[in-house]
């Protein structure tokens, strides 16, 4: 079942968020140290108007357990969203002058972060969450959706292009080389 996340799922949605996020979860916290990384995500998870908000969220769950998750927003407001987590890391994680790259942009339904738990990878979760966060686009008006993916992420990319996304372009993203990747709906 998929369904809107809560905020009590923190505890399940969260390593999920950090697992999408691989390194970029260190460079945002500041830190290596999974306890920083886990609380920084946490307490944004749990925030409303945030870019990592539960109500940014949607989850897989089988028998009560969550077992993947899909955060996504208007790309229109990345900055509206953006802006009190940035302030938090420059006030908590000393990341003054921090001011990353746009990874989204007005006009697209961004996917930020869709994971889904090791123990369940290869079940199509996957492939429901993309589903799912399609027709959560398009309910909301949408016509395209977007995201970024690690040029070298070949079992993502081959996951996204799958369900229909075709490149756009590639772009740098915190030091990284992405491919955007764009649904028309």
């Amino acid at each position: 079942m998929i369904r809107p996340a809560k905020p009590g799922d923190a505890d399940a949605v969260v390593p999920l968020i950090v697992l999408a996020m691989d390194e970029l979860a260190t460079k945002f916290a500041n830190s290596g140290d999974s306890v920083v990384i886990f609380e920084l995500f946490k307490h944004f998870f749990q925030q409303i108007g945030t870019q990592y908000s539960y109500e940014n969220t949607i989850v897989y769950v089988e028998e009560y357990k969550v077992l993947g998750s899909l955060n996504a927003y208007n790309g229109g407001d990345l900055p509206a969203l953006r802006k009190g987590f940035l302030e938090y890391l420059a006030e908590k994680h000393n990341l003054k002058n921090f001011e990353p790259e746009p990874e989204t942009q007005s006009g697209e339904f961004y996917f930020d972060t869709l994971s889904v738990a090791p123990e369940a990878q290869g079940k199509r979760i996957g492939k429901a969450l993309i589903q799912a966060g399609i027709d959560w686009a398009s309910a909301l008006g949408h016509q395209k959706v977007g995201l970024l993916v690690e040029k070298d992420n070949l079992i993502a990319q081959n996951l996204y292009k799958k369900s229909g996304f075709k490149k756009q372009n590639t772009q740098k993203f915190m030091g990284g080389d992405y491919d955007h990747l764009i649904y028309d709906i």
